[in-house]
């Protein structure tokens, strides 16, 4: 089982120095990968909010092993032909380090789709989700690619250079466990994240449902003062260390220092793991 930070790009975390330092210092404790949430709003406060993909080219340059990736993007925010270009430019740079985690998005905590003139509706961007997911492969082989959709049109491009990562860059798809589309898409794709797990044992369940090759990855969130041994034993090939950062600075680098599977951290404020997708 591999273990990683996970980081909302909040207050302090806004700044892409001070995030890229914290990855370097989780490479140096040897965790297994440094993750980032990707929102461009959330709440109600006027909240320093740092954007991923700058951040993450920041942690790229900062550190030479360890995993890294937005987890997770809102799919339906994105133009297909852009986020192809983002992740080929951020597996360059890593030289191979990057995984995609890819969901819908949600609404409810920070309005990041109605309060930009975009509708909200789930149907609608599980249906936008499905193209991008569709496009993005196709994008990475280099080959033109030629896709004429509900909500995308790709006529007859080649996406140049491709990733560094052969045969394509891995997809985690994000979503609420008991549903069957996030199942379905992650069948498709390289991992599953799925969020309102209760328990171990409920993540067991989805493991036996999802019935992937063993290459699959499922990863599992896991608060930072929480024992994670129950979900590496349910099957979990990743777990991932929620860290708020309410917490502030000294406690974030005293954990990252510390390394992986650290615990006694007080309990973070803010909604919790399976609010987020």
């Amino acid at each position: 089982m591999k273990e990683a930070v996970w980081l909302p790009l909040f207050d302090d975390l806004a700044d892409p120095g001070v995030v890229a330092d914290l990855a370097a210092r989780a490479e140096a404790a040897k965790w297994d990968g440094f993750f980032v949430w990707d929102h461009i709003r959330w709440g109600e406060a006027d909240r320093r909010i740092g954007d991923a993909w700058v951040t993450l080219a920041a942690v790229a340059r900062s550190t030479s092993s360890i995993r890294l990736g937005p987890m997770v993007i809102p799919l339906p925010r994105y133009r297909p032909a852009s986020l192809a270009r983002q992740t080929v430019s951020l597996d360059l740079l890593s030289k191979g380090r990057l995984i995609l985690g890819a969901g819908l998005g949600n609404d409810r905590f920070g309005g990041e789709y109605s309060r930009f003139g975009e509708s909200p509706d789930s149907r609608r961007h599980a249906a936008i989700a499905d193209e991008i997911l569709s496009i993005l492969p196709a994008a990475w082989t280099g080959n033109a690619v030629h896709h004429a959709g509900e909500h995308h049109t790709i006529d007859d491009v080649r996406f140049l250079p491709t990733p560094y990562q052969h045969p394509a860059i891995p997809i985690w798809i994000a979503g609420t466990a008991t549903a069957a589309a996030p199942r379905r898409r992650a069948a498709l794709h390289d991992g599953f994240f799925p969020v309102n797990v209760r328990n171990a044992s409920d993540f067991a369940d989805i493991i036996l449902a999802q019935n992937n090759s063993p290459s699959f990855d499922f990863a599992a969130t896991v608060r930072i003062q929480d024992d994670a041994n129950d979900y590496r034993d349910a099957g979990a090939t990743w777990i991932l260390r929620e860290i708020q950062p309410e917490i502030g600075l000294p406690a974030i680098s005293t954990l990252i220092d510390e390394g992986p599977r650290t615990k006694g951290f007080p309990e973070p404020n803010g909604p919790p793991s399976s609010q987020l997708i």
